[in-house]
């Protein structure tokens, strides 16, 4: 049995239908809340609101203050200053994956619960009980914030999902993927084929990777046409929390190379900040198929790369080729990165570069 195993399933009350913010004030008085911190973003904002309106009434004292943008470490103690000065006793986080990031690092700074609701299905941030850390600039700090508490509850709209951004849809639909190909090759070790919740890790990221196979390009067509169907339903549901429950059932086995390439590119290279998230972990993906030697997969993807516009290279993305003390900026940031080393291979500078290099080539035969 592993002993320094994590588990931490999700939040304490989840629900994903029409109408469901109208369940929040039940959330509240559950816990006897007095005065809440609502705390969100501009554009998102404008057509959440009157879904909070609705929910809200004047019962509570209620405090709205919009966040700048970034989850970073000036940010969350600017938000957990507000929380104290006001007697906050419960934030809500109305937005995207950063803003969730920084509720849920504000709200632990200031020891308070809180609430999420989701306005993008891009990513499962929501779900989770760690915090991606950026620079106010939006440069990664290469660091995650990992706490003991999750979210009182996670609760959103199909309706307000549905009227985002699609290219946010596709940025999740990505990094939801990465959840199979980052613990696959762990995973099928014999020696984790007796842990039960490493078992239900992998089940719930085969579940990942088939519904997103199966059932995104579908998904993506009624989003465009504005049609809350099954397939749109099981591919955001499985964005916000099943790729959740992955990390939640066994932490530290979740994020490997695809997502170390991704902070690694992140925090270094300034001119991939206007590519979302999950399209960066797209490449992540590459990057770690070609690392473990699985070409076939990457010839697998490519159609749905293709389809989706998600990058394939860093030759696409627009940063290759790069310096030699660019490149081992990246490969550094890599190697330092303890799950990397979970991967039951050799691996160690001169292999993550050789890595890069083939793939660049591979894909701009």
């Amino acid at each position: 049995m592993i002993k320094n195993l994590n588990v931490k399933v999700g939040p304490q009350f989840y629900r994903y239908s029409k109408d469901a913010i109208l369940l929040v004030p039940e959330i509240l008085k559950e816990y006897q809340v007095k005065r809440i911190l609502v705390i969100h973003g501009t554009i998102s904002w404008k057509k959440a609101k009157p879904f909070l309106d609705q929910a809200l009434n004047q019962e509570w004292e209620i405090i709205y203050e919009q966040y700048n943008g970034e989850c970073s470490y000036n940010e969350g103690n600017r938000i957990a200053k507000i929380i104290a000065e006001n007697e906050i006793d419960f934030t809500i986080g109305v937005g995207g994956g950063k803003l969730a990031d920084l509720v849920l690092y504000a709200s632990h700074l200031a020891n308070i619960p809180f609430g999420i609701i989701p306005t993008l299905a891009s990513n499962c941030a929501p779900f989770t009980s760690l915090s991606v850390m950026y620079k106010d600039n939006g440069l990664s700090e290469g660091r995650l914030e990992f706490v003991n508490r999750q979210a009182a509850f996670l609760i959103t709209d199909p309706a307000l999902i549905m009227d985002a951004p699609v290219r946010y849809f596709i940025a999740g639909i990505a990094d939801t993927l990465a959840k199979w190909y980052e613990s696959d090759l762990i995973l099928e070790q014999e020696k984790f084929q007796q842990e039960p919740f490493l078992q239900m890790k992998r089940f719930a990221a085969r579940m990942c990777k088939e519904t997103i196979l199966n059932e995104s390009k579908k998904a993506i067509e009624d989003m465009k046409a504005g049609v809350i169907s099954e397939e749109f339903l099981h591919v955001s549901e499985i964005i916000i929390a099943i790729a959740g429950l992955v990390g939640g059932f066994g932490e530290q086995y979740s994020n490997t190379a695809a997502h170390a390439m991704h902070d690694a590119i992140s925090a270094t290279l300034k001119e991939v900040h206007p590519y979302l998230h999950g399209e960066k972990v797209a490449y992540g993906i590459f990057y770690q198929l070609a690392l473990e030697g699985k070409w076939s997969t990457i010839e697998e993807l490519i159609p749905l790369y293709k389809e989706l516009n998600l990058p394939k290279s860093l030759t696409e993305i627009g940063v290759y080729p790069m310096s030699e003390h660019t490149m081992k900026s990246i490969i550094q940031f890599i190697n330092d990165n303890p799950e990397v080393h979970l991967l039951p291979l050799e691996i160690n500078e001169e292999i993550l570069t050789q890595t890069l290099i083939q793939l660049e080539q591979y894909i701009s035969r």
